[in-house]
């Protein structure tokens, strides 16, 4: 499958990228390591007349500490954040979330900024044209039809990148720059929950930096990930638990799942069942129950709702039990 024709375009500064966006939106699409716009391009998911490289922008690769926490340039790679000593030390889960993404070639190239921005995915949209288009199209791409629930006009596709969820137990917040300068938001407001419109994110926008609080630093932080293969793939389901302890109980926790809705999201209630609390199997298992029925996976991959649904419960337990440990 070959590319579709278009024009790079290649700043060097924010400001010259903002420009370029603001004057060639919506025709343009931003790439970064290319890991998934690349393949999305050549199944003519995107066919946009200009293309984006930020990678020359150089204020935005760097992780630093400041007095409000940690600051991560969104071109940051992610085998940077994977590595970064700064993060395993005050944000380990992050780091753990990194290390899943595919494989170690994509995680030199991928960038945390574009894992934030992954394109949702499905088995009905994440085919070629002459597949998508011998099966009449979908709602997210040419068509008005939901394969996965045909009863309604909501887009099922489901956000399945790493580290988001793990930026969601970290309280992260991102930096939004566009024509009109550049605003902040809490990473949990930048999904929308629906599948083909899943970003607050406009087509004259760019995803600058992210921000780690203070306050968030030291807790401990596990990662665990369903998927077929031991690399490269997408998560099926994926958990992230953040918690801090103090005189062996839990003081604060936060879980968090991805691969089996259409946006990353905190588990509702979670924080409350375990703060002040010992980790106990039963607390556990009633935190993993939470998780699973926060879970709405749907037949958007190769494995069954069930099962995802299931390994959502089994992870939560065991990433609880190993952070609390």
């Amino acid at each position: 499958m070959s590319l579709p024709q278009f024009k790079l375009l290649r700043p060097r500064t924010q400001a010259e990228a903002v420009d370029f966006l603001a004057r060639h939106s919506p025709h343009v699409q931003v790439i970064a390591g290319g890991t998934d716009l690349i393949p999305s391009m050549r199944q003519k998911l995107f066919e946009p007349r200009y293309v984006l490289d930020i990678t020359g922008i150089a204020e935005l690769r760097d992780i630093r500490r400041t007095p409000a926490g940690v600051e991560i340039g969104a071109l940051a790679t992610l085998a940077q954040v994977e590595r970064s000593p700064l993060l395993r030390e005050l944000y380990p889960v992050l780091c753990e979330a990194a290390a899943t993404v595919a494989s170690p070639v994509l995680r030199n190239m991928g960038t945390l900024g574009g894992n934030i921005c992954l394109d949702t995915r499905c088995l009905w949209y994440n085919q070629s044209l002459a597949w998508r288009k011998g099966c009449g199209f979908c709602i997210k791409k040419d068509g008005n039809l939901c394969h996965v629930a045909p009863g309604g006009d909501f887009c099922w596709a489901t956000f399945s990148g790493d580290t988001p969820p793990a930026l969601l137990c970290l309280e992260a917040e991102i930096e939004i720059a566009g024509p009109q300068g550049a605003r902040r938001l809490p990473l949990r407001e930048f999904y929308t929950g629906a599948g083909d419109r899943y970003r607050n994110l406009q087509n004259n926008e760019l995803v600058t930096r992210v921000f780690l609080p203070a306050a968030m630093a030291g807790y401990r932080g596990v990662y665990r990930k369903l998927r077929l293969r031991g690399s490269i793939d997408y998560p099926l389901a994926g958990v992230a638990v953040a918690l801090k302890r103090s005189n062996g109980h839990i003081a604060d926790a936060r879980v968090a799942l991805t691969a089996v809705n259409p946006a990353p999201l905190l588990v509702k209630g979670a924080t409350e069942a375990l703060s002040g609390q010992a980790l106990t199997e039963e607390l556990a298992l009633r935190v993993g129950d939470l998780a699973a029925r926060a879970a709405k996976p749907l037949t958007t991959s190769v494995l069954t709702p069930e099962y995802r649904r299931e390994m959502v419960r089994v992870f939560t337990t065991r990433a609880l039990r190993q952070a609390a440990d």
